[in-house]
């Protein structure tokens, strides 16, 4: 039996999350949702959202019959939602509820910020709020979302899309990408960043990171990428090539570029260029102000090539994100 959550001091009611959850539900989203939005935070010294779960219904069974949810709020909670987060079922075809649809709709048409994690973005779309939008959903539902919703730029090879007032995650995993995005949108990279250490989780993935996509396992124990990856990420500032990477694995580079595509769904050069890029915001984030240091140490070069590269990549420039993201001084 779940309850719904309120933590919000009674002077001053915090943003308010609302998390509708559906017949058929996703589980794992939901905990997500409840990780980074409803749990109390000591460790800051205040809660970051007032939290709430609602339902159409007064029992409704999660995914695959596995559990029952009772003793939340009814679905006339989705109209005090600042932030109202859609149900995301894995029977992408079966119609959603009307009266969880006109939730979705009001809630839109009264300025509430959207979310869907993974095939939420089903449901956001068949209430019509994604069109003329961008938007993700997981990978193997990209022709079936295309097929049924023409009019929204679906981007299938993203972790997440921050449209503004719609959001949208990929997979399961990236539900925490985009909860900690949202995290940091609201209350800056510090908090963020304590947010993640709790979770153990990566304070930081691009939302533009591909997804993960289906991939055979190598033929062979050796072929895999595990040792290859290590050492190049220990060695990020030094100048390392495609051919370097190559030689490491004692294949051609067009070897090497076909085991990547297989096994991260990427190119050598798109890996090492996204693992500097990382390195760098890291430093960035960790106060390191001479942006010469920070792309010698994280192997871009020059401060020169570091802003070309991470403005095409975040869409900022580095002064930019260390406006936003790096350590707050008092």
């Amino acid at each position: 039996m779940a309850k719904e959550s309120s933590h919000a001091p009674p002077s001053a009611r915090a943003h308010r999350v609302v998390v509708i959850v559906d017949e058929n539900s996703n589980p794992f989203e939901l905990g997500c949702a409840t990780e980074v939005f409803g749990l109390r935070r000591p460790e800051i010294g205040r809660d970051l959202y007032d939290f709430r779960l609602c339902s159409p219904e007064p029992r409704t069974s999660m995914r695959d019959g596995f559990f029952t949810l009772t003793g939340v709020a009814g679905l006339a909670a989705a109209d005090t939602a600042d932030t109202l987060i859609v149900p995301n079922r894995p029977d992408v075809d079966v119609p959603r509820r009307p009266a969880v649809l006109d939730a979705v709709r009001r809630a839109h048409a009264r300025g509430a910020r959207l979310i869907g994690f993974c095939s939420g973005a089903f449901t956001l779309a068949e209430a019509g709020v994604l069109d003329g939008r961008r938007a993700t959903a997981h990978w193997q539902w990209a022709d079936s979302f295309r097929a049924r919703f023409p009019s929204v730029h679906l981007e299938p090879d993203v972790l997440f899309v921050d449209d503004g007032d719609i959001l949208t995650a990929s997979g399961s995993a990236a539900a925490l990408d985009l909860g900690l995005h949202v995290v940091r949108r609201d209350h800056g990279a510090e908090i963020a960043n304590s947010v993640s250490r709790r979770l153990v989780f990566a304070a930081h993935r691009d939302g533009g990171q591909r997804q993960f996509v289906e991939r055979p396992m190598p033929d062979l124990p050796d072929e895999s990428l595990a040792s290859l990856l290590a050492w190049a990420q220990g060695r990020l500032d030094s100048p390392l090539t495609v051919s370097d990477l190559a030689a490491y694995e004692s294949v051609s580079p067009a070897t090497l570029h076909r085991r990547f595509r297989a096994q991260l769904g990427t190119t050598p050069l798109a890996w090492l260029t996204g693992e500097r890029l990382s390195l760098a915001r890291r430093l960035i984030e960790r106060g390191e102000s001479r942006f010469e240091t920070v792309a010698r140490l994280s192997g871009l070069g020059t401060a020169a090539n570091l802003r070309t590269l991470m403005r095409r990549e975040t869409g900022i420039t580095p002064s930019a994100y260390k406006r936003r993201f790096g350590p707050t001084v008092n």
